[in-house]
């Protein structure tokens, strides 16, 4: 592996698109780190090591996502998370509205212009949540209302504070606008899916603080035991994602012109992980809904209804909300495979094309071949999703559950980490075969 990155530095274009895309992350984390104009830097640094890494699980898997940027409210604080979310929800919508399919068919044209109104959405999404995280930090519930003594924006500045709070929210939206550029231009001119990138720095870049927090906090043995057990799971998440079952399929041979077409044999992979992590982030989300309506109750007179959902649905270490997160999973891997694999347009496409499965009459005959061979496959795809999301909950328990809310060593982070290493390395490599290099693996 180390001779098949010296051979990438050793080619001058793939040089350059590696150099090209440290830099541009070295521009991400350094907006990740400048503070948004009114934010009070000492203030916010001091209730950082005030509470340690308190919060709620929803803005601390957020300030993960970002790279620690938004418990900070920096330029960056809002990171890829608007952009993520307008994706999946152009993608969902797609299948609603007829014209967002139309234009999904009509490939390169069209796919420029669901990017298009992707770009409005985030930008809007940008401006909700920075009103939204703003006015958190003004009221103090973005740190759990333990930072009293330290106002993270200042009043009495001679600055009215309407023209603050705008400021704020202008330079967070305008944030996300330019990390969703410097996404693109990693796209276009770097190694590997920029947005990917750019989580994967995020995420990496919280994991040495987060490990020496356990190390101070639990001693040497229970480190050593993490980094084990961190090790056995980024390894089993590596072999579920390259697993996969493939599906022959046979052209016949057909006669154009002059010419003799098909008669080749290929496959359609089905991966076991055929949702990604895009049912994990479904999940997180609808989990994050009670802890948004606590903030409707009032926080020094709870009542049997504000303690219970407290108590099983905010509190990661409870018996419910671990099964209420697992069963979300499931549900929302099923329910996104259903909406992006579609087994009668793919068997139609084959039978257009002259493509069968071997003993499967094409047509739909072959439509429920694939839906029988997708529903059952999605299942284990699902259970390794759940269990790999819920492992957090455990170390939570293990550990100091007030200290490690925003534990980076399972779950998501996991996911994301090993998804995009593996995407990103697979373009290295087919990259170097292309100058007929022997690549990572002997």
């Amino acid at each position: 592996m180390l001779s098949a990155f010296l051979s990438a530095f050793r080619t001058p274009d793939l040089r350059n698109k590696l150099l090209f895309t440290v830099g541009i992350i070295a521009v991400y984390r350094l907006g990740a780190t400048l503070p948004s104009p009114g934010v009070s830097y000492g203030n916010v640094q001091k209730c950082l090591d005030a509470i340690g890494t308190g919060g709620s699980t929803g803005v601390n898997l957020l300030n993960l996502f970002s790279g620690g940027a938004l418990l900070q409210l920096s330029v960056f604080a809002l990171g890829i998370m608007p952009y993520i979310t307008a994706s999946i929800i152009l993608q969902l919508l797609t299948v609603v509205i007829p014209r967002l399919e139309q234009l999904r068919k009509e490939g390169q044209s069209g796919q420029a212009k669901i990017t298009q109104y992707t770009r409005y959405l985030t930008l809007g999404l940008g401006v909700l949540q920075a009103s939204a995280f703003v006015a958190l930090a003004r009221s103090g519930q973005l740190f759990n209302n333990q930072c009293d003594q330290f106002p993270i924006i200042p009043e009495g500045t001679g600055i009215p504070d309407w023209l603050t709070l705008s400021l704020l929210v202008m330079t967070m939206t305008a944030g996300t606008g330019v990390v969703m550029w410097l996404g693109e231009l990693i796209t276009d001119r770097g190694v590997g899916n920029g947005m990917s990138v750019l989580i994967f720095t995020s995420i990496a870049a919280r994991l040495p603080s987060e490990g020496w927090n356990i190390k101070q906090s639990q001693g040497w043995a229970k480190f050593a035991l993490v980094i084990a057990l961190v090790l056995v799971v980024i390894t089993a998440v590596t072999f579920i994602e390259q697993s996969q079952r493939r599906i022959p399929v046979q052209y016949a041979k057909r006669m154009i012109g002059r010419r003799m077409y098909g008669g080749t044999s290929t496959y359609i992979p089905l991966k076991v992980n055929q949702a990604g992590v895009i049912p994990v982030i479904f999940g997180s989300s609808l989990l994050y809904l009670p802890q948004l309506a606590l903030d409707f109750f009032d926080p020094n007179d709870p009542g049997k209804t504000q303690t219970w959902i407290q108590n099983n649905l905010v509190d990661p270490t409870s018996p419910i909300y671990i099964a209420v997160y697992f069963l979300l999973i499931i549900f929302f891997t099923y329910f996104y495979v259903s909406i992006t694999f579609n087994p009668t347009e793919v068997a139609d496409n084959m039978k257009k094309y002259g493509g069968f499965v071997p003993g499967i009459r094409p047509g739909k005959p072959t439509a429920d071949y694939l839906d029988f061979i997708l529903s059952r496959i999605t299942l284990p795809g699902a259970l390794y999703l759940a269990i790999i999301s819920i492992l957090p909950n455990f170390f939570f328990i293990w550990l100091d559950k007030q200290q490690y809310l925003n534990f980076p060593f399972g779950g998501t982070a996991v996911l994301i980490m090993v998804g995009v290493g593996l995407e990103t390395t697979k373009q290295i490599e087919s990259q170097l075969m292309q100058r007929n290099y022997e690549g990572f693996l002997r």
